[in-house]
């Protein structure tokens, strides 16, 4: 999935969306990668509209808006072989 990077947030790197299943990834500064489920394209709209926003923060739309409002799995990233 292509993600959009997110430059004004301290704590979210990178958000993709895919609009036929409905499933938002979000990757964080930590290396952690979340999938959410079901999310609406209007949410994922608005999260990349807060990057930017001096009104809104990205982590406050995500906080607010996606956790705990969507199921979010934690996406396991395979280790590239050395």
């Amino acid at each position: 999935m292509q993600r959009n990077a997110i430059g004004s947030s301290s704590n979210i790197k990178s958000a993709g969306y895919d609009e036929q299943t409905g499933r938002l990834e979000i990757e964080f500064h930590n290396g952690s990668l979340y999938s959410y489920d079901e999310v609406p394209q209007e949410k994922f709209d608005a999260l990349i509209a807060a990057d930017g926003d001096e009104n809104q923060s990205v982590g406050r739309y995500f906080n607010q808006q996606i956790r705990g409002q969507f199921k979010g799995t934690k996406v396991e990233r395979e280790e590239a072989a050395a």
